[in-house]
């Protein structure tokens, strides 16, 4: 279906519910609280009824929380949200730019002495709390495990989600799950997860808008064996498939279970829920999820996916250019149009499940905030003249797409230009790089920053995030950023996406998913790694200073455009075939 366009909270329904919350804190003694974006399963992505900083707050980014004390309620939120962020929330919420001003340092600045910060266990990682006690350590600042005190004063919130799960293929997921398991295991671990869990035993679900992952928990044993905690009537359908060594669970019973397990019980610290750890006591011992790496490296069958959802996602983006560069210069679009339009092309292959997230579309001033949604009260026209974003994906059976393209609508600036290939030469360098065994994302960053950096410039996110197999469009460990630390392997996903926002003006935003493979031997026959692109569909030829490209930069475009239209090309006809052709003509 479209995604819907209004919106959960409206700046002015802030402040009441600000004032019900402080109430309940203070009928519980305490003198703060912390609301994250989070839910119990520490996805990016949250159900309706998990959404409890959006509701409180009006903000709906995808990162970020607030610390609400008697006297002010602080929004953090990092360089990506603070555009979005004014528009979203009443005065009576102050935006605290994060992670410059870290938690710690904030309530110590503006909490009493002796005060007690309430938090919900559920909702915040081992790491997390223990991150937070240990810079307040020194200071008479408190912090204390409570109820959720958002979920009291929320009168209306909607019920968890509770979709079934459904069965991953083997002939897409390329490995049983019995295989899988076996793989894995290697003592007892707690899973909390959903990607994880939904990648170990190869099955979806619709728990998460856009994210086809499950909510439930797991105990992966030694032996390869599960015990799976989740809603009634979840596994309903599945059994077959999950086998007798998955033993089903009552979710509310998670708890009580893993209170039984014989020690040392395995837990991520990043990921698991504080909880869980009260739960164990000393029996928790630190682990990494088992499933994030083999997870993260996708095998041949994964691969060979990922590619042929790319092409049919290329196809329908190709056919969405034609039209939109038939149609925009009429100026009778706007935002919701262009975003109706391009689902509709995806659509139309009869193989989309969902789209990977809520297509961001930006034009002129709008695609300078970052993760930019359109909404009925923001909908603007695109105009000729300026720059359109347009940030979008797709999920399929066989793989997940993200692709971000930026356009002119009409004639380009020479200052739309020169932005446009700093940011596209910064992309076309990541595309290129060949690396050692052993190199990390935050290694690679600064190529991509360096020919806006040349000018004074930079932009405010990572560079490139996972991507997994029709799984969350943002998946870790792996990552192009300055905090990217994982080692690169052979079959990691990532998105390459350096960008370039004006506020007030435009936004600009060039984004191909690429795969980590091997590189051919070099010099001194050292092992190398390379990135092989995924996505073909043209660059906006006339926002392309060629002035300034160097031979190579030349060639990669002209041999990228080639190979787009040799992929792509047999895939469609009539007036896009004609668009295609004229789009991928050398430089």
């Amino acid at each position: 279906m479209f995604q819907t366009f209004g919106a959960s909270t409206r700046p002015e329904q802030g402040p009441p519910r600000l004032a019900a919350l402080r109430a309940e804190m203070a009928a519980t003694k305490l003198d703060g609280f912390l609301v994250p974006r989070a839910d119990a399963h520490q996805g990016e992505y949250v159900a309706e009824a998990d959404a409890r900083l959006a509701w409180l707050t009006g903000f709906t980014g995808s990162a970020g929380f607030a610390a609400v004390l008697a006297d002010i309620a602080g929004v953090f939120i990092d360089g990506r949200y603070r555009l979005q962020v004014t528009d979203q929330v009443a005065a009576d919420f102050t935006p605290v730019h994060w992670p410059e001003l870290q938690l710690a340092d904030w309530l110590k600045e503006k909490c009493t002495t002796g005060a007690v910060i309430g938090y919900d266990p559920w909702l915040h990682t081992v790491d997390e709390i223990a991150n937070l006690t240990d810079k307040l350590s020194g200071t008479q600042i408190t912090l204390q495990a409570t109820a959720n005190l958002v979920d009291r004063i929320w009168a209306d919130q909607p019920a968890p989600p509770n979709a079934k799960f459904t069965v991953y293929p083997a002939e897409f997921a390329g490995e049983s799950h019995d295989d899988k398991r076996k793989r894995v295991a290697s003592g007892t671990h707690v899973i909390t997860l959903p990607d994880s869990i939904a990648w170990l035993l190869n099955i979806r679900s619709t728990d998460i808008e856009r994210n086809p992952v499950p909510h439930a928990f797991a105990v992966l044993h030694a032996d390869g064996k599960v015990d799976l905690f989740a809603r009634p009537g979840k596994a309903d359908g599945i059994t077959e498939h999950l086998g007798p060594d998955v033993t089903l669970h009552p979710q509310d019973a998670f708890l009580d279970h893993i209170a039984t397990l014989p020690g040392p019980v395995l837990i991520d610290k990043k990921t698991c829920p504080q909880i869980v750890a009260d739960t164990l006591g000393d029996k928790a011992k630190a682990a990494p999820d088992p499933c994030i790496l083999p997870k993260a490296c996708k095998n041949p069958t994964e691969i060979a996916g990922a590619r042929a959802a790319h092409l049919r996602d290329g196809a329908a983006m190709v056919r969405f250019l034609a039209w939109l560069d038939a149609e925009a210069p009429k100026g009778q679009l706007t935002e919701i149009d262009v975003v109706k339009q391009l689902e509709g092309f995806r659509r139309d292959t009869n193989q989309l499940l969902d789209v990977s997230f809520e297509t961001i579309s930006g034009a002129g001033a709008h695609g300078a905030i970052v993760h930019y949604r359109v909404t009925d009260d923001t909908n603007a026209p695109v105009k000729p003249g300026e720059l359109l974003l347009v940030d979008s994906g797709g999920q399929y059976i066989d793989g997940t797409t993200d692709i971000t393209r930026t356009v002119i609508v009409g004639e380009p600036t020479p200052d739309h230009r020169t932005c446009y290939t700093a940011v596209l030469q910064g992309m076309i360098a990541i595309s290129r790089t060949q690396f050692p065994k052993g190199v990390a994302g935050n290694h690679l960053d600064a190529l991509a920053r360096a020919p806006l950096w040349a000018m004074g410039m930079d932009y405010d996110h990572g560079t490139g995030h996972g991507v997994g197999a029709y799984l969350s469009v943002h998946e870790g460990p792996q990552g192009l950023s300055r905090r990217a630390t994982t080692v690169l392997e052979p079959g990691m996903i990532l998105s390459n996406e350096p960008g370039y926002y004006r506020t007030g003006a435009f936004g600009i935003r060039i984004e191909n998913l690429i795969v980590v493979t091997p590189a051919p031997e070099g010099g001194d026959n050292r092992d190398m790694l390379a990135f092989d692109t995924l996505t073909y569909v043209p660059l906006d030829r006339r926002l392309i200073d060629t002035t300034v490209l160097s031979p190579a930069e030349r060639q990669w475009i002209d041999a990228y455009h080639a190979a787009t239209l040799d992929r792509i090309g047999p895939l469609l006809d009539g007036d896009a075939l004609d668009w295609l052709n004229r789009a991928t003509a050398p430089l």
